[in-house]
């Protein structure tokens, strides 16, 4: 029996670059909690951007963000994966020697940023509405745990992701996120890890959870699940890691709450 479905956001739920969650996917959510079904939205992105994406129904859902490194429910932390300091350090000395990465650092609601990239700085602000701040030196600036750090590189994520991923991978996940970001995730915290926790604290199996994701930094959640869907157009390689393989959440959303009608 399922009792929660949690979807990907970026090249999952939205689809197309699109911004904005479709009007549609609200109305599924008010007929799956009703049903009982709880919906949760696992992102690598900030707790607060997710409330903005989910306003109608904000109080009515669950939240993996920063990749997992952060689970809310009912606005409690559940649960939360901090980067060790040194190693933070590291990783943003080794970061600042190329210009061309457009870094955030996540607080648990807050995430600050080295960038001096005014396109960068705009789709931060302006398109994704993060709450940001923009600093010079992380060392003195920011007086709070480190739960995540990502890089921007508008070339793509080659370079950036096989280059530091070959001098820190022994310490740290370093993960994928989309076609332009490349994330550093506390080791022991995923989206996987994270929907367990969750399920865990409702006392719901993960083998009555149904997922949705489109990159590597999705292949813990989909492997915990019961029933996994990756996106079609995902990353190469991501299906292997689900049960199915699906063009649309809202459709797959759409099939389930008909079952739940018969």
């Amino acid at each position: 029996m399922i009792k929660l479905i949690a979807s990907d956001l970026d090249g999952t739920l939205l689809q197309n670059g699109a911004h904005d969650v479709n009007p549609i996917v609200f109305d599924q959510i008010r007929t799956l909690k009703e049903h009982g079904i709880l919906f949760v939205a696992a992102s690598g992105r900030q707790y607060l951007n997710l409330c903005r994406l989910f306003e109608p129904v904000k109080d009515d859902i669950a939240y993996i963000a920063e990749n997992g490194s952060l689970c809310i429910y009912k606005e409690e932390t559940l649960s939360k994966g901090i980067i060790e300091q040194d190693l933070a350090y590291r990783i943003l000395d080794e970061v600042a020697k190329s210009p061309q990465y457009n870094c955030i650092i996540s607080g648990e609601r807050v995430c600050y940023s080295t960038s001096k990239n005014p396109e960068f700085q705009n789709h931060m602000v302006n398109v994704l509405q993060n709450n940001m701040a923009f600093i010079d030196d992380p060392k003195t600036e920011i007086q709070e745990p480190i739960l995540k750090i990502a890089l921007c590189d508008y070339n793509g994520t080659d370079e950036c992701f096989h280059n530091l991923r070959d001098k820190f991978a022994s310490e740290i996940k370093v993960v994928t996120s989309g076609n332009l970001w490349v994330d550093f995730i506390c080791p022991d915290a995923n989206k996987g890890s994270a929907l367990q926790d969750l399920a865990s604290h409702l006392h719901i199996d993960p083998e009555d959870c149904v997922v949705f994701g489109d990159q590597y930094n999705d292949v813990e959640m989909l492997q915990t699940a019961g029933t996994s869907y990756a996106m079609k157009n995902g990353a190469p390689g991501i299906e292997k890691y689900a049960t199915h393989v699906t063009d649309s959440v809202e459709t797959v959303l759409a099939e389930i709450i008909n079952g739940l009608a018969v």
